[in-house]
């Protein structure tokens, strides 16, 4: 029974995903073994001891060395999700799309923008669901943040700072130390598509952008290691957006200005750390930021801790499960995804220019 079939069905949505790295170990299979409108059917891995991994944690999914093998038991799947390096995503997810079965795509959603457009002709001529994985979208502080701007505590919003910052001046240690923007690479492509979607989502469609990038990275020929955004919304609200890999010190996660009070965010989502070391989405603990971590409203000097909103990544599969079953919207528009692209590949275009590593798009 195909994808297709399986939108009527309350059955659970029989899944592989493709690549076991962080992304598919540590965000997606956590996520889809917890739902119980999915079952991990399948996972693919080339690496021995990735391999050995996947079959202690999740014995009942045939582990596969290869895509090619995977598509060849098409036929008892209904969806593909890519926890691969981007270069990939293209040829991975048309393939997955013409077996008839639904894509989840990891963020960058592809290198180019030709190329995305091309993967939303293909899933809407198959009528299967194709989303991306904008997991960021439920970060408690940008859950909690979001609430405060619906519920007016801020006044009208002036500016929007928003950072990822780590100090890793040995680089990732993986496919990101050496992928060109071409392949996906760079922070752009991988913090960028975060923080452009997240900015989005609140202030609205972006009239003008500018951006600078530079290289401190281990690899000279790599994507670049540090990014700053600046991105002038329609509505008038100015977003100013941090990516580096190398900060020896890093600043505020988020730091909002609007007409009535500010709000500052400290540290990243708990989420990650927490799916990394185990603790499952079913556990009561997941998501909870500690009160020490909250981020604080306030003006004039008169400051107030506001109680973080619950982390909710396992929304993302809730929903698409929804969408797939035909009761609800996709989590993501593809189409969001393919507007932040866009954007991103703006900025390389100017910054490639004579002028420097300073640009304006």
């Amino acid at each position: 029974m195909t994808g297709l079939a399986m939108a009527t069905s309350s059955a659970p949505l029989r899944t592989a995903v493709v690549g076991f790295g962080v992304s598919g170990k540590v965000f997606h299979a956590p996520l889809i073994a917890a739902d119980p409108d999915f079952s991990l059917d399948a996972i693919v891995t080339a690496d021995p001891e990735r391999a050995a991994e996947a079959a202690r944690l999740y014995p009942a999914a045939k582990i596969f060395p290869t895509a090619d093998a995977l598509f060849g038991a098409a036929g008892d799947l209904d969806l593909v999700v890519l926890g691969t390096p981007p270069s990939g995503h293209f040829d991975l997810a048309s393939a997955a799309i013409a077996r008839g079965l639904h894509v989840v795509v990891d963020k960058p959603f592809v290198p180019a923008s030709a190329e995305g457009e091309e993967l939303l002709r293909l899933a809407a001529d198959a009528g299967v669901q194709l989303t991306v994985f904008q997991n960021r979208r439920w970060d408690a502080d940008f859950l909690t943040l979001r609430k405060l701007i619906a519920d007016g505590a801020l006044g009208d919003i002036r500016t929007f700072e928003s950072r990822f910052e780590w100090w890793r001046p040995e680089g990732f240690g993986n496919w990101r130390d050496a992928a060109t923007p071409a392949e996906g690479g760079g922070l752009l492509h991988d913090l960028g598509a975060h923080l452009i979607d997240q900015a989005i989502q609140l202030f609205g469609p972006v009239a003008e952008s500018y951006g600078e990038t530079a290289n401190h990275g281990p690899n000279p020929d790599g994507g670049e290691s540090e990014a700053f955004v600046s991105l002038l919304h329609e509505s008038g609200v100015r977003s100013r957006l941090w990516m580096n890999g190398v900060a020896a010190r890093t600043g505020p996660r988020f730091h909002v200005l609007g007409s009535a009070a500010g709000y500052t965010k400290w540290g990243l989502d708990i989420q990650e750390p927490q799916l990394a070391d185990g603790i499952l989405p079913t556990d009561p603990a997941y998501g909870v930021e500690t009160e020490e971590a909250w981020g604080v409203l306030g003006a004039g000097g008169r400051d107030t801790a506001v109680p973080a909103e619950h982390g909710a990544y396992p929304a993302f599969y809730a929903g698409l499960a929804r969408a797939i079953r035909g009761t609800g919207p996709l989590p993501v528009d593809p189409r969001e995804s393919l507007e932040v692209l866009r954007i991103i590949e703006g900025l390389h275009a100017s910054s490639r220019q004579p002028s420097g590593s300073a640009s304006g798009a």
